[in-house]
């Protein structure tokens, strides 16, 4: 007779129950969640608990201890490593069952069993949310900024101002737009990747007027070796451009020359 023998039998020889719940244990740990049927989920949990106490303390005898149950090295390694960090200020309770309906073919009661701590969704160390500010504290702030005289800025904005202060004081010289600047960068970085003289006009008296604005300019500039490089860029192809269309008309001239020789000869 059966007296006083309270666990479930799962249907199983004890030899079988014992290797049934070592494998689903070692499955558990490595994969960290798995799915079966809720009478065996139950069974695990009394099973790998105890187990997962002793890893806490990391010795031989407690390695050798939960080998005697698992049977698996890669089990063991796991367990007192990932396993134990994770669970380490846990006292208990380290397994969670979510049932899931029951199973279609023979209408079992399926469920999953996961380890707490790898299960993000459940955690309760989140972030706490901020708390939404109401009209009257918005208000509240923009009355003290006034009366203190300091505009109400996001703290990047103001670091971002700083520096381009910051640069501006250094440089020592007039600064221009930023959008202006930036096309002049361009038609910096155009001409020095081409090796060649710009001949466009119009994207010479673009890069001109850059550099006269910059000249012009009363407010402070950003950067001043963006400008010494496009007035450097304007002063070497204005030459070159200007004298280009002259040396045609003199080779012309001299062709001709040449010709009028021929027929005079």
């Amino acid at each position: 007779m059966r007296h006083g023998k309270k666990f479930n039998h799962l249907g199983r020889k004890a030899a079988h129950r014992k290797a049934m719940l070592a494998n689903m244990a070692c499955s558990l740990i490595e994969h960290k969640r798995i799915k079966t049927t809720v009478p065996k989920a139950k069974a695990l949990r009394k099973y790998v608990e105890p187990l997962i106490t002793k890893s806490k303390n990391d010795t031989t005898h407690s390695r050798r201890t939960v080998f005697s149950y698992l049977k698996q090295k890669e089990a063991i390694t796991e367990l007192f490593g990932d396993v134990a960090t994770r669970i380490a200020n846990r006292d208990g309770g380290y397994t969670r069952i979510l049932k899931i309906g029951n199973r279609l073919g023979d209408n079992a009661e399926m469920c999953i069993i996961e380890l707490v701590d790898y299960n993000d969704i459940y955690t309760t160390n989140k972030p706490k949310k901020k708390t939404k500010s109401t009209r009257r504290s918005a208000n509240k702030k923009e009355v003290d900024a006034v009366k203190t005289d300091t505009p109400v800025v996001d703290k990047a904005t103001s670091d971002e101002a700083q520096e381009v202060v910051d640069d501006a004081v250094k440089a020592d010289t007039p600064v221009v737009d930023k959008a202006t600047l930036e096309q002049a960068q361009e038609v910096v970085d155009d001409a020095v990747k081409a090796d060649t003289p710009v001949v466009d006009k119009a994207t010479l008296e673009e890069a001109q007027e850059v550099v006269d604005d910059a000249v012009k300019a009363d407010t402070p500039v950003v950067d001043k070796a963006t400008l010494e490089e496009a007035q450097e860029v304007v002063e070497d192809v204005v030459p070159k451009v200007d004298k280009e269309p002259i040396k045609a008309t003199e080779e012309a001239k001299e062709e001709n020359a040449e010709e009028d020789e021929q027929k005079s000869e």
